[in-house]
């Protein structure tokens, strides 16, 4: 902390959904904002609000409409726009707006996912797709505002991959980019068999056998077809807990009544607090197509967890993992059969699993949020000094 500039700032938190049961963005500016709380005057701008901690304001921003989504994510931007644009150090967007000196980028750009890799008249055709909506134009000339850095602002991405996604979107905000991953608050190892038992009971999940546990709110996204797809080659005994929206249910019930292992699917829902669900599991299987860090596999690490997790093609974290020795890494996560193979491990070899769950605290201890804050707060001194 002595490295770190005294000078108590008032800062701008601009985040459209503000609860920890909101995703992995949303507890990454939630914990930021727990950490340096106390040390600056934090003002938290959202539509929703699920959160109280002393000393932060909480300023709800109107919720006219929810769909379009393209146009209320205008409107937040606008809205906001005129709410922090005097008063403030540092305006923080953890959305895509184009004011706040400082942006978070949590997601893969729209730019990069409609364009990048597209040539010739498929690359004319998706322009002509872009032209005709309104929605992927205001998507786009959003982020081209947020992502210009002439005016000194700092870019800051959840995890290294994201450096080469925003070379090939944005090649000018490059030099502004700074990597600030995710962390936890505390590392509390893994749950004893009383606690496990506890944790099951508490959520209604079956006392005996082995609990592969998923955490995510995009269902497919992040994986669960491939995993429904893995359940039915494992043991009777194993079954599969879920975390993430209820809602996401119906989007995945065909390939649960193709599995055939409904009876083995638990469908937890949204958790405030999701320890609990890292204390009841064995594993965590995170098949991610598309993370740009993955805080679960990080949080399921600091609760002792052997972790299944897709390599760095797909999921940010795994560019920092070793495979075999931090995590099991998935070459292709749609691939159900090498998913179960992983998991079979992680379930069998009791050596295997050890050394996972080893070298797992071990990372999870380099990712502390109490550490990570001061890099956030770092970057908050340079770009308010720079006015």
């Amino acid at each position: 902390m002595s490295n770190v500039p005294q000078k108590r700032l008032r800062i701008a938190v601009l985040n459209r959904i503000f609860s920890p049961t909101g995703g992995g963005a949303e507890r990454y500016s939630i914990a930021l904002v727990e950490q340096l709380a106390q040390r600056h005057e934090i003002h938290v701008f959202a539509q929703q609000i699920d959160h109280q901690w002393p000393g932060v304001h909480y300023h709800q921003i109107p919720l006219p409409f929810t769909k379009p989504r393209w146009l209320n994510q205008l409107w937040f931007a606008l809205a906001t726009w005129w709410k922090t644009r005097r008063g403030f150090d540092v305006v923080h967007a953890h959305e895509n707006t184009w004011h706040g000196q400082v942006q978070t980028v949590h997601v893969v750009p729209v730019k990069y996912s409609l364009l990048h890799g597209r040539t010739g008249w498929r690359l004319a055709l998706r322009w002509l797709k872009i032209v005709t909506s309104p929605r992927l134009l205001t998507y786009l000339a959003l982020e081209r505002a947020r992502y210009n850095v002439s005016d000194g602002r700092c870019i800051a991405l959840a995890s290294s991959t994201q450096e080469a996604v925003m070379a090939a979107s944005f090649p000018k905000s490059v030099a502004a980019c700074q990597v600030v991953t995710p962390g936890v608050a505390a590392v509390p190892g893994r749950s004893t068999l009383e606690q496990r038992l506890a944790a099951r009971a508490h959520l209604g999940l079956p006392l005996q056998g082995r609990c592969v546990l998923f955490v995510g709110n995009d269902f497919r996204k992040k994986g669960l077809p491939a995993l429904l797809q893995a359940l039915a080659d494992l043991p009777s005994d194993v079954y599969l807990a879920v975390v993430g929206n209820a809602a996401q249910k119906a989007l995945v019930q065909q390939e649960l009544d193709r599995s055939g292992q409904a009876a083995r699917v638990f469908f937890l829902g949204a958790l405030p607090v999701v320890d609990v669900a890292y204390a009841a599991a064995d594993c965590l299987a995170h098949p991610t197509l598309e993370d740009t860090f993955a805080m679960v596999v990080l949080e399921a690490m600091a609760h002792g967890l052997p972790v299944v997790v897709s390599s760095a093609q797909y999921c940010g974290i795994a560019a920092l993992l070793s495979a075999d020795v931090d995590a099991l890494l998935l070459s292709d996560p749609r691939d159900a059969g090498a998913l179960q193979a992983a998991l079979t491990r992680l379930l069998e070899d009791g050596t295997l699993t050890e050394c996972l769950r080893m070298q797992g605290l071990r990372f999870a201890r380099q990712h502390l949020w109490s550490e990570i804050a001061l890099q956030q707060e770092v970057i908050y001194c340079a770009v308010a000094a720079r006015g």
